[in-house]
This record gives structure tokens, sequence and C-alpha cells, in this order.
């Protein structure tokens, strides 16, 4: 293509959008480099989407900063990412002297500027970032630098404030272990800051907002409403998201936790008020395999017929008894349920009376079965519903003579194999006796 071409290509705004929707990361990286127009019209498409990953100097450092504010105006999808690890999650305050656990409370920085100002603002701001000196030093010789990153909302604000275009802001926080999600964590302070910052930048063009995946404690520090440093005009610009999709883990154990999650969640979800769309997401846990069970009995719960199916699938090698007592099917049947079993019954294994299970008896197998009419209550003796004997006692001689004859004809037919011989034989003898009917 030559210089000209191209140049009426580039200038072309469908095609020259066409180009890049379809053009590689790399590619884009090198388009960059050769020339400032074509690094401008390049920069909208690579720059439309920014993914971060959390640490210790992701707002901090200058650099950092100063290349977001840089290419900040092209950014419309943020993706800020959160993982749980071990050095997220923080141990107990213990007093140096007495070895006791300390409670923290925090209280965010007071950075909303529209709260009005009362008679004591005019006091210069207290250099305690959390109440006191004391605290402030616990916390910088226990806690992680981690931890300071999150509560630095200051630094939040300044991202925000460097991305005027924002459209779109996903929040995404996996990898969070069963048995740590009643452990306080940097992300919770994470979150914290930057709802807080969200509130404070109140970008003018957000109307999208993304939690894949969040953990079912992240609400508490999102929600606007009595929350940490929530005011009355927290929740302004929540008031205007249009779309919403949620994928949110579940760890709730008991009926009471998950009544009290749900009143929660409902709760959060009101604050958008202008939401258009909304994609709502249960992720449920990973699910277990036990390799040497042999007997499983569920009594008392609701589940679907796939999830059934596939435990029965999961554990056809081991498994010898399955019950499913007092349980409840949300979709499908237990006839969909239970299909595994009808394969494993052509194993040995499975067809062994030790292997039968309730759950097997739930569902009915349907063959043809011929119609026989049979007296309600068994009779003892089966010739007592016959009046009179059709055969007397001379009557028993001729029985006896005529299974001779039988006998002799069909001898003669196997030795002769002709049918005619079996005919003139039958002919005789019923000529050579007559019966006596009642």
């Amino acid at each position: 293509m030559s210089t000209s071409a191209f140049a009426r290509f580039w200038q072309t705004d469908l095609t020259r959008e066409a180009f890049l929707e379809y053009a590689t990361q790399d590619d884009l990286r090198s388009l960059r480099l050769l020339s400032r127009d074509i690094a401008e019209d390049v920069a909208t498409t690579l720059f439309k989407t920014l993914r971060v990953n959390f640490d210790i100097s992701t707002f901090s450092r200058r650099s950092r900063m100063l290349g977001l504010h840089g290419i900040g105006h092209h950014i419309k999808h943020f993706q800020f990412i959160l993982p749980h690890s071990d050095a997220t999650f923080l141990p107990p305050l213990i007093d140096p002297e007495t070895l006791n656990e300390i409670t923290f409370q925090y209280e965010a920085q007071n950075v909303h500027t529209s709260r009005p100002s009362s008679s004591s603002s005019s006091e210069p701001p207290s250099l305690c970032k959390y109440g006191s000196w004391e605290m402030n030093d616990l916390l910088v010789r226990q806690y992680p630098p981690l931890f300071h990153a999150a509560t630095n909302i200051t630094s939040f604000v300044r991202a925000f404030n460097a991305m005027p275009c924002l459209r779109h802001l996903t929040i995404s926080c996996p990898d969070l272990p069963t048995g740590h999600r009643y452990r306080r964590s940097a992300v919770d302070y994470a979150l914290t800051s930057l709802r807080l910052a969200i509130e404070v930048v109140n970008p003018p063009f957000l109307d999208t907002f993304s939690l894949d995946p969040i953990y079912s404690g992240a609400i508490f520090y999102l929600r606007p409403q009595n929350g940490i440093g929530t005011c009355p005009a927290s929740t302004r610009i929540w008031h205007r998201i249009k779309n919403v999709e949620i994928k949110m883990q579940n760890f709730a154990d008991t009926e009471d936790d998950t009544t009290d999650h749900l009143k929660i969640l409902h709760t959060y979800l009101q604050i958008f008020r202008s939401m258009e769309k909304l994609s709502f997401t249960w992720l449920a846990c990973r699910p277990i395999k036990f390799r040497k069970l042999r007997s499983m009995k569920l009594e008392n719960a609701t589940l679907d017929a796939s999830q059934a199916s596939r435990f029965i699938t999961t554990h056809r090698k081991c498994v010898r008894h399955i019950d499913f007592a007092s349980c409840t099917l949300r979709s499908g049947t237990w006839d969909d349920a239970l299909a595994p079993l009808e394969q494993m019954a052509v194993n040995d294994d499975w067809r062994s009376e030790d292997s039968t299970s309730t759950a097997s008896s739930q569902f009915s197998e349907v063959m043809e079965v011929p119609i026989v009419y049979t007296p309600v209550e068994e009779i003892s003796n089966p010739m007592e519903c016959v009046q009179e004997l059709l055969w007397d006692q001379t009557d028993k001689d001729i029985m006896r003579a005529v299974n001779k004859v039988a006998n002799d004809v069909f001898k003669h037919v196997a030795v002769t194999k002709k049918r005619d011989v079996l005919a003139c034989g039958l002919r005789s003898l019923f000529r050579s006796f007559r019966t006596k009917w009642p």
C-alpha cells in the first residue's frame, strides 16, 4: 500500500476504527511509535480498557500517576483487581505491654468536599491518620504496607480524577478461601477507599458497575448507606447507575445466615434507582469429590437434578449406597437426577444387595406385563373351584390307554418323520374309545 493510499485509509473514521478494533495489543503498541498523529488515534483504542492489579505502589508511585494522567482521558472501562492472598489478611492488634488484643475501629478521612463545614472546621486537621498517635504507631509496626496503601483514600481520589471519561467500573476480588471469610483483610479497606473516591470524584459518565467476582462480605464496604465515611451525598453517583452485573460467592452455612445475607444484599441493590439492566449470578463453591465414599445419605435438602446426577456420576466407581431422603428438586425430575443409575445397573457391583438405594426406588421401571385375573383371596385347593370332577375312576384307565397310544405314535413319527402317520394314528385312537361327559 502506498503512503497516499494509507493516508486516505487512516483518515477515514469507519475504516480506521474497524481496523483498530481487530488489531492486537502488540500491534497497537507498535503503531503508536510511527508518528504523533497516529499515536493519538491508536491511544483511543489501546487505552479504552485499563486493568490494574492493586499493590502497595499502584496509586502512590509518582511515575505511575503521571502516566495515568497522560492516558486517563482515553479510559472508558477501568478494571480494578484486588485478589485475596496470605499477604492481604490482617493479624489481630496486640498491645506490646499487656499482650492483649486491641480493638481497632477504622474511621475514614473526611474527603467529602461537599460536606457542610462546621464552626470547628477552621482548626488545623489532625495528622493522626488512625485516630491517635498510639494507634498509628501500632498499625505501622504490626500491619503490612498493603494495609496502609489500601487506606490512602487521597491516592484513590487522584487516580479517579485522572479518568474523566470513565463509563464502566469493574471490581474483582477473587481467591477468597472459605475458611477466611470472617477475617478482616486489606481488601476490605481498599473497597472502602475505592467507594469513597468514586463518591468524591463523581464521574459524570459512569453508568455501568460490575462486581466480577465479589465475595459476599464486600457489600458491607461498598454500600453507601450507614457505611464507613458515608454522608447524605454518598448515594448520588449510585443513583445514576443503569447497568449492574454482580457475580457473588455464596458461603452461607445456615438458613439464618442466608436470610440475613439476603436482607443486606436487597438493601444494597435498592440504591440503584435508575438501574435498567441487572445481571446477578451466585458463584457456588467447587464440588467436593470423596474418593473413598461408599455410602451417602442426604436428608431434607433442596437441589437440582443436574447436581444429583453429577454427584452420582462423579462417585460411580466407589459409592454403593445413595439415599435422598425428604429432598426437593428445584429443577428437573427424579428420572433425570437418577439417570446414571440405569447405566450403573449393568455393572455387577451395583446389582448386589448392598448397592440398593432408596433413591433408586424413586424412579420406576416400565415393562409390559400380561393381565392375569386372580381371586382376591388365595385358594388353598385349586380343585375347590370345580363343582364336579370331569373324569371318574373308569375314565382314568382310558386316559392311560390314550397316553400309551400317543407315545407309540410319537415314537413312530420320530423315526419316519412323516406327518400323515401322526394323523392316521390319531384317527384310529379316537375311534377305539368314546369319552363319557357328565
